[in-house]
């Protein structure tokens, strides 16, 4: 049962090396089409870009498929990337949004957990960042346009039964969705963040981390990771900048950090009021937090400032070693997670 495929070789005879060169760009060819096609289904805007699949290559730890959708009103035609794991009448769906300058590679340690527990898994990647597409401009860049896009995205996979799964600006964005459509939403899992409401002072971490933002904001995004994650290989490390391949791509990593609302009419900051009063009075459903302790920006004082925010939210699952980027101790979390949230 002889298969033709890119890596055919022929090894001896004549005209081998001829043949192997035809089959090589016949080969070539037939994947060059395939991107192609996949390109056509998802024109890549002028005012935008975006990263390569060869940067993607060899991730480790992440072997779900792609999938894209560019057709949600609030896109414009921007491409936006997100993982969709396990069956789609779950009777749980965590969806799982990431923060800067992070994307859903965040989350590998915590979807094996959510999909052996019989649940559907739901992650994209924010305009700007992972594996969708990356505006020029960092003025693109709203609080109120990512909230919509996400609002959008929700609406046409119509998520049911979510468990809303939070961390850093998956926060500051995700936590103002339950609100617009509170039928849908079941749990939360809330880790390192806040609501920015635009009537309270930022964090010192915080303003700490803008600054450094705004000194250098071409910053290395592996060194940043290790940092707080030093038991990190270098393979993950590099993973995170994958989507990064030049100071091109990083507008949103540039635009995110002065975009938090720090006084109240600041864009975002009315939503995140209405949401924090949403909490606190109208929530339903089952809450998670699990604090990592490590975090100098949004460590334990902001997250008790939240956990007064959220009606019945249980006392805070503490991990000592963990930093900011807490998902990276995930899979503990999300065994913890299914425990709580199982029977909804």
């Amino acid at each position: 049962n002889t298969q033709l495929n890119h890596q055919t070789r022929l090894v001896s005879g004549v005209l081998a090396q001829e043949c192997t060169a035809v089959l090589q760009q016949f080969f070539q060819q037939k994947r060059d089409a395939q991107a192609l096609e996949r390109k056509g289904a998802h024109p890549l805007r002028d005012d935008a870009l975006r990263t390569p699949d060869a940067c993607f290559a060899g991730l480790p730890d992440y072997p779900w498929r792609p999938n894209y959708v560019s057709d949600l009103p609030a896109l414009q035609g921007l491409r936006m990337h997100y993982l969709d794991v396990g069956a789609q009448d779950a009777s749980l769906t965590y969806l799982c949004l990431h923060g800067n300058p992070a994307w859903s590679y965040l989350y590998r340690k915590m979807i094996p957990v959510f999909a052996q527990a019989g649940c559907r898994v739901v992650a994209p990647d924010l305009i700007g960042f992972g594996k969708s597409d990356k505006p020029k401009r960092e003025s693109a860049h709203s609080f109120t346009w990512h909230r919509e896009v996400l609002l959008q995205l929700v609406e046409r996979l119509d998520l049911q039964r979510i468990v809303l799964v939070v961390q850093d600006w998956g926060g500051l964005l995700g936590l103002t969705l339950p609100m617009a459509a509170p039928q849908r939403f079941a749990g939360l899992l809330v880790m390192n963040t806040a609501l920015a409401t635009g009537d309270m002072p930022l964090s010192p971490g915080f303003l700490a981390w803008r600054e450094m933002c705004a000194k250098s904001p071409d910053f290395d995004i592996a060194r940043l990771m290790v940092r707080g994650n030093p038991q990190l290989s270098p393979q993950e490390c590099a993973a995170y900048g994958a989507p990064f391949p030049d100071k091109g791509h990083r507008a949103a990593t540039r635009a995110f950090p002065p975009m938090v609302p720090d006084y109240p009419e600041a864009d975002g900051a009315a939503l995140s009021q209405q949401a924090r009063h949403f909490w606190q009075n109208e929530w339903q459903g089952r809450t998670l937090m699990a604090v990592g302790m490590q975090d100098p920006v949004l460590g334990w004082d902001s997250m008790q400032v939240l956990r007064r925010n959220i009606r019945n939210c249980p006392e805070p699952l503490q991990l000592p070693d963990a930093g900011h980027f807490v998902q990276e101790q995930g899979e503990s979390i999300a065994q913890a997670a299914v425990a709580v949230f199982k029977n909804l």
